[in-house]
């Protein structure tokens, strides 16, 4: 298993369109998914250690952030060939059991990945109001590990800050987690 860090926030960049199917059966778009004060677009899945140690909190924060406005979508693109545990109907099982407060997506052909540029688990995308990318960083300071008692909330904190002035923080520590399984590519 790769571990992976993504490249730094490219501030301004726009959001790009989707139609995805999330777990209770309805399609997405962009259109449909903003929430008035922003956007954190996030790619996940179900058997990365990395997200698993952080779906608890995660889902907490989430719920927090649609308070301020922002609103979250969580899609997966790994390749569920190889990957079964993020089947689409495992994804059904994940997100009833943590009762994600979000959309979850299955990007079966990796077009939303790829036009995103996403290159892990989790890999987070914060947009303000204007759908202009704004924070591109980690989850915060933990990691797979057990977070510290005084573990600053960096996505939540930069998420609201996107809320309060569509602004998001200069400085950014890249997340890390497990590199997107792609297609195997065939051989011609």
């Amino acid at each position: 298993m790769a571990s992976l860090n993504p490249p730094v926030c490219n501030f301004g960049q726009p959001a790009a369109d989707f139609n995805l199917i999330g777990t209770d059966g309805k399609r997405y778009s962009l259109a449909n998914s903003a929430g008035k004060n922003g956007l954190l677009v996030m790619f996940i899945c179900n058997h990365c250690p990395y997200v698993k140690a952080i779906k608890t909190r995660l889902v907490a924060d989430c719920r927090d952030l649609l308070k301020y406005g922002i609103k979250t979508i969580a899609i997966q693109s790994n390749d569920t060939e190889n990957y079964p545990e993020d089947s689409y109907e495992r994804m059904i099982e994940e997100a009833k059991m943590y009762d994600f407060p979000f959309p979850y997506m299955l990007d079966e052909t990796q077009e939303v990945a790829t036009a995103y540029g996403a290159v892990c688990t989790p890999d987070f995308f914060g947009f303000n109001a204007n759908l202009e990318l704004q924070y591109r960083g980690r989850f915060d300071a933990a990691g797979r590990g057990e977070p510290p008692v005084d573990n600053p909330r960096d996505l939540f904190n930069a998420m609201k800050l996107i809320g309060e002035n569509g602004k998001g923080p200069s400085q950014q520590i890249a997340s890390i987690g497990c590199s997107i399984k792609w297609f195997a590519e065939e051989s011609i």
